[in-house]
Order: structure tokens, then sequence, then C-alpha cells
């Protein structure tokens, strides 16, 4: 089974998948956006834009999301945001059509929910201290840029299922996810600290650097 979780950027994705590795034995994470960055450092930098727009990042997408779930035995997480419906089509949609599992699921939240989010998330936070969230917004500037086009599409029934998130914590999130999937998860063991911490760790390992 393939777990695609879509969502604003900001909106939660990565937090869920890693929430969802914890708790679901012999699952894993694919990240379809380090093909992305891969792309993005094999092209000269005034040449960069949306890496979405490349065929070559959707036809391996398709090719690796393929090959791992056909070998690998656990579910397949796969944190990213697809909001061109073309684009669906051509991984989510041929997953599909190739006979796989694909439940896809789309994270929503508040415009405001988003925007703190983003301030907060990785060294976003550090910077929201010491210069105010407008700051710490700009290092999130193509984020930023998206999110209404991303909370407008996301919301069209093509993307369903929808789980919205204002008032819910990741690992609530994670579990109305497995619940609807049919996933059993270990139970949440947590304490407020220790996943304070560990989201944080998460947040650190994936600041894009370009």
């Amino acid at each position: 089974m393939l777990v695609w979780i879509n969502g604003p950027f900001g909106g939660g994705k990565t937090q869920t998948a890693y929430e969802l590795r914890r708790r679901l034995p012999g699952s894993v994470v694919c990240d379809p956006e380090h093909a992305g960055f891969g792309l993005h450092r094999m092209t000269p930098r005034p040449l960069r834009g949306d890496f979405q727009d490349l065929p070559a990042w959707r036809q391996g997408v398709f090719e690796v999301l393929d090959l791992v779930l056909r070998r690998h035995d656990g579910p397949v997480i796969a944190p990213m945001t697809v909001v061109e419906p073309a684009y669906f089509g051509e991984t989510v949609g041929r997953l599909r059509e190739h006979g796989h599992d694909v439940r896809h699921f789309a994270l929503l939240a508040t415009r405001e929910t988003v925007l703190r989010r983003l301030a907060e998330r990785g060294v976003g936070r550090a910077v929201s201290f010491l210069a105010g969230n407008r700051a710490a917004l700009r290092r999130e500037s193509f984020a930023v840029a998206k999110l209404d086009t991303c909370l407008d599409r996301l919301t069209d029934d093509a993307f369903a299922e929808h789980i919205w998130t204002d008032d819910l914590s990741v690992a609530r999130v994670a579990d109305r996810v497995a619940g609807s999937a049919g996933l059993v998860l270990r139970p949440n063991t947590d304490t407020a600290l220790g996943g304070v911490a560990r989201r944080a760790w998460t947040s650190a390992k994936h600041i894009r650097v370009m």
C-alpha cells in the first residue's frame, strides 16, 4: 500500500509521514521531494523553476515508487504536495492504473494556521524569535507564494480524502490517516517533551539547502 500525504507546504506532511513510520512496523518513507532536489542541483541556478514541471521528476517518482511498492513488503509513505491535476494523474493516478493500492490524503488547515507553521518550522522558530514572523516567512517565500493556490485546489473532490488539521496534533492526524487506510498503528506512548524534541529533529533534518 502507498499512503500519499498531500497538503500545502507547511501543512504537516513530513511530520505526519514520520509519525506514521514510527508507529507502523515495516513502513518506509519515500519522499518524492528528494528527486526534485537532485534535479535542481543538476541545473544551473538561473534555470531552476518548480521541479514538478520537469517530466523527469514525474517519471522518476512513478518509477521509484512503482519499484518500491513491488519489492517492499510493508506500507510505503510519500509526503508530497501535488496540486496540478495533470501531475497528480502522472504520479498518483498512474500508480493506481498499474494496480497499486494508493491511499491519498490531503492535509488541510486555514491560511493562518499554515502561515504560523511555516514561520515555526526548521530554523524558522529561531528566526521568528530573533526577527519576527515576517522575517521567518521570508525564508519560506516559495511556500507562501503557493499557499493560496494549494488551499484552493486541494479542497477539490479530486484531491480527497481531506483531513482538516487545525485542531489536531501530529499524532492525531496520523491516527486519522491510518484509521481511514485500515492500518493499525502502535499506541502513541510519547511524553509531551519527547514528542516536541522528535518533531524538532525531524524538521531540522528536512531543512532545504539548495
